[in-house]
């Protein structure tokens, strides 16, 4: 009997963040499907998840950028293309879809890009390095906002498939209270103090500054910042001090990666996205819209097609601390049924996990026939 088709999803690695969680979101779409789903990284935390799907995981060095570290995996990937007779490459990071693309080429085997950020070009031949993601057979944008950048940039049209929350996990009804209350305990959060959540990596672009600032003006309010540093040591030493400056150190929290997000989420009053350039989706956005959490949004990039200022959430001039600052004091201010009907839209226009898995298979299906 023929194999069922097998879709090798490449990535630099499995620890937490959005291509990593659409990795495995996919990874059990294709399961469900009946066919076989592939992942090769460097490995990570997430690892142990996806092999509970039923997917299989190939740890091979694919954080590299170095050219021989690249043609390396590409040779490795070639070799698993044989063995495994995969019938598709989804690359989604751009060193691991240069060896994806080399090993897609001396198998004869089609390639799926799916572009997931407006990659910097400050320094000669980043264009030309960051050209592999529109160059797939089918080029997947994860929002409009990226597909107008992938046309600018590259003049390749490409498949819009919005990013997608999962329902299931991100369900309010679901987390009984207790985990919500052990996270503000965590937190050190006094009794009826509001709690403003800004859930992303812990690098600079995140805003993580403006909402320390915007905190000044919130007297009373707690802020956490809840993701993972990276080893971004200095970046977290220099927010600490930061917070010293405005006076604010006693109001900060700095936890690290939170692993239980549904009861994080639960656990804000507000929610912010505070980021300084454009996202290029903003999955913490539709998370935190799937909890029914008033969220406010920086009005650049994805987000602006997720949140519809007023409606859904709001959206803020990105950078601006005393906008930030202003719009929190308003939603805090908000009645209780208000607060309610807002999350109740929000919760009823966020985009699916469901929708953006069947999309894909979609793009499997026509490269398949």
């Amino acid at each position: 009997m023929p194999l069922p088709p097998a879709i090798l999803q490449v990535l630099p690695a499995l620890d937490a963040g959005g291509v990593e969680r659409g990795t495995l979101e996919i990874a059990e779409a294709i399961q469900a499907a009946g066919w076989r789903a592939l992942v090769a990284s460097a490995g990570g935390r997430l690892v142990p998840a996806l092999e509970a799907l039923g997917a299989r995981h190939i740890t091979l060095p694919l954080a590299t950028k170095a050219p021989l570290g690249i043609w390396r995996n590409a040779a490795a990937l070639a070799d698993l293309v044989r063995s495994e007779q995969v019938s598709i490459l989804h690359a989604r990071s751009r060193a691991p879809a240069w060896s994806a693309w080399l090993a897609a080429r001396r198998r004869g085997v089609p390639l799926v890009t799916t572009y997931h950020g407006t990659y910097g070009e400050g320094f000669p031949g980043k264009r030309l390095y960051n050209s592999i993601m529109a160059r797939g057979d089918r080029v997947i944008a994860i929002s409009r906002h990226i597909a107008e950048h992938i046309r600018a940039t590259h003049g390749v049209e490409s498949r819009v498939i919005p990013r997608g929350v999962d329902l299931r996990r991100f369900e309010p009804s679901l987390v009984p209270p207790g985990r919500v209350a052990a996270l503000r305990a965590a937190w050190e959060v006094p009794e009826g103090a509001p709690v403003i959540l800004l859930p992303a990596r812990l690098t600079r672009w995140k805003g993580q500054a403006v909402l320390i600032k915007a905190l000044a003006a919130l007297p009373g309010t707690i802020a956490v910042l809840a993701g993972d540093p990276q080893g971004r040591d200095a970046y977290v030493a220099e927010l600490r001090s930061l917070a010293e400056a405005q006076g604010v150190a006693d109001r900060l929290r700095i936890p690290g990666h939170v692993a239980d997000m549904p009861a994080a989420l639960l656990a804000a009053d507000v929610v912010v996205h505070a980021s300084v350039e454009p996202e290029a989706f903003g999955r913490s956005v539709i998370e935190a819209q799937a909890m029914a959490r008033p969220v406010i949004a920086a009005e650049l990039g994805g987000p602006r097609e997720t949140v519809e200022h007023g409606v859904t959430g709001w959206l803020t001039p990105p950078g601006d601390a005393a906008a930030l600052a202003a719009q929190i004091r308003a939603a805090l201010a908000l009645p209780v049924e208000a607060r309610a009907a807002l999350g109740a839209a929000a919760r009823q226009h966020v985009p699916t996990m469901e929708a953006m898995q069947a999309a894909t298979l979609g793009v499997y299906r026509e490269l398949l026939a």
